[in-house]
């Protein structure tokens, strides 16, 4: 693979919000390779609110949200219980750092292993960057 379509969760385009993924007001995709990044878009979370907790229908709307743009990881400080669905459709990632300049950099510097994540499909595991 030479690029990955990585979607960050955030409020306002330069920090990762410190919410449930399914929480951010925005996913700022970029198409991240070992060498260079590249901003494509910003996804509004149009989600359903959640009428309970780990509301399947919610996680099932951030996913089509993510798919129709091509995300292949999903990049947040803190994923919620709905983390068990999303990680079957997407790499997951948590993140120490909260600006997603460094995490972009993060995901250059471990690209290779987010790639072998991302082929194991349904049994992949969560990624954490300290």
């Amino acid at each position: 693979m030479e690029y990955l379509t990585v979607a960050f969760a955030t409020d306002d385009g330069t920090f990762i919000m410190g919410r449930h993924f399914g929480d951010a007001l925005f996913y700022d995709v970029y198409r991240i390779g070992p060498d260079e990044a590249v901003f494509i878009t910003r996804i509004t979370n149009s989600s359903a609110e959640e009428k309970m907790h780990a509301d399947p229908e919610k996680a099932r709307g951030i996913g089509a949200i993510l798919q129709k743009e091509g995300v292949h990881a999903a990049v947040s400080r803190v994923f919620g219980p709905n983390i068990r669905r999303i990680i079957k459709k997407f790499v997951c990632i948590t993140v120490q750092h909260e600006d997603i300049q460094s995490n972009i950099r993060a995901v250059q510097m471990n690209f290779d292993l987010i790639c072998r994540n991302r082929e194991e499909g349904v049994s992949r595991e969560l990624i954490t960057f300290a």
